[in-house]
């Protein structure tokens, strides 16, 4: 028998898992979900430490839009993580390392006053945890893991083609223990178990690259500006830092390379990653010093054929996976918490069933288009790069140039990725 039933079971507690739970757990003033949250990894909050102006950065950081930023703020959470710290970009070039194609967008060009903010990953996570341990409502089982579903006997007994009633549930097998939900939402990322459990079917392919991720120090400040250079062998982005004291001069990269140049540089001394780095990036920033360590993960894209089956959704990278090259991953995981939490909403103020397939089934309608679209457009970035005959190389660096030359079209399109297009 299960020892504790809940309304909505989490599997996976990183930034877009704990911002579901949060969101889900202040669903309704006048009916309160009752919330777990399972992570298998430990919790180790960072948050103490990071008051330290000098404190280290983290080598893996997110990009998030203002779609993102907007959610954050409803959960009560962006005064906090703004706060310890948090950098602002105005700016962003996307240059062609191959050639003179060069696309530059401006956040005055938009009436904004930024286009995004790059936040190190352990801080969203650790303020939205803080949140999550003062919500009654919510049930951190950390570290925890799900081992097996099933489905209640009246539920099996209905068949696939019978509505499911509304007192059906599944069961979960945990490490310790055995727990009920009306509504499992796997938030594990890419080699998602929970997907795999409930037997979803992807489409995924290996991309042959790894990405290195780390921090840097540079001669000259970033002046606020994302950088990402397209070349043959990958793409490379400098996401722009700032210390709590104001320092300007710290970058985030994410290096995307060929398995055997990703070995290579992993092995260099720091001083020879620092300059073929250097020579990627153009001297962007002057010379370079590494400030974290350097970390590289093998690239794929993943995206499931369905998003959902009865009583189980999937959002974030347990549905679709992407090449960093644009930064949206995490931003497109947290449309999808803003549209499941909509959708969850309108289900509770009715009254009816939130695991029933018909009400998961607006939340994949309202998402799958916009992250296949955002997904073929990567695909199509990449592969457009990787070509090396002249003709196409000509009409790339051409196209880009006439795409900086026209302000309309350049400023929907980054309306776009900051989701408010």
């Amino acid at each position: 028998m299960a020892e504790q039933h809940y309304d909505v079971v989490v599997g996976g507690a990183g930034i877009v898992g704990a911002a579901l739970a949060l969101s889900l757990a202040r669903l309704n003033d006048q009916q309160e979900l009752r919330v777990a949250l399972v992570e298998p990894r430990a919790a180790d909050s960072k948050l103490a430490s990071a008051s330290d102006a000098d404190a280290a950065f983290d080598s893996r950081v997110v990009a998030l839009n203002e779609s993102s930023r907007q959610l954050l703020i409803k959960l009560g959470v962006w005064g906090q993580i703004v706060a310890t710290r948090a950098c602002a970009y105005t700016r962003m070039q996307v240059r062609d390392s191959e050639g003179t194609g060069f696309i530059a967008f401006d956040s005055a060009d938009i009436q904004q006053d930024n286009l995004g903010h790059i936040v190190e990953n352990w801080l969203v996570l650790d303020v939205l945890r803080e949140a999550i341990d003062e919500q009654a409502n919510i049930d951190l089982l950390c570290p925890e893991q799900i081992n097996s579903l099933s489905r209640s006997q009246s539920e099996t007994r209905a068949g696939e083609h019978t509505q499911p009633s509304k007192d059906d549930h599944l069961v979960l097998g945990l490490e310790n223990k055995v727990i009920s939900t009306t509504l499992l939402v796997a938030a594990d990322g890419a080699q998602s178990k929970l997907r795999e459990i409930c037997g979803f079917k992807t489409r995924q392919w290996d991309y042959g690259h790894q990405a290195i991720v780390a921090t840097l120090r540079g001669e000259s400040s970033h002046q606020y500006v994302a950088l990402q250079w397209f070349a043959q062998d990958g793409p490379l982005a400098f996401l722009p830092l700032q210390s709590k004291d104001g320092d300007s001069h710290y970058v985030s990269i994410v290096w995307s390379q060929r398995h055997e140049r990703s070995d290579q540089l992993m092995a260099m001394s720091e001083q020879d990653f620092c300059h073929a780095l250097s020579r990627a990036s153009e001297a962007y920033m002057g010379n370079l010093e590494l400030v974290s360590a350097r970390q590289s993960f093998p690239l794929r894209q993943c995206h499931a054929i369905d998003y959902v089956q009865p009583r189980v959704a999937l959002i974030g990278d347990a549905a679709h996976a992407i090449h960093p090259l644009a930064g949206q991953g995490v931003n497109l995981g947290l449309s999808d918490v803003r549209v499941l939490s909509e959708e969850l909403a309108k289900c509770v103020d009715s009254g009816l069933d939130i695991g029933a397939l018909e009400i998961l089934q607006r939340y994949q309608r309202r998402r799958k288009p916009q992250n296949l679209a955002v997904m073929a457009a990567m695909e199509g970035f990449k592969r457009l790069f990787e070509r090396e005959e002249l003709p196409l190389r000509f009409l790339r660096n051409l196209g880009m140039n006439q795409l900086d030359a026209l302000g309309p079209l350049k400023n929907r399109l980054i309306k776009q990725a900051m989701g408010l297009g």
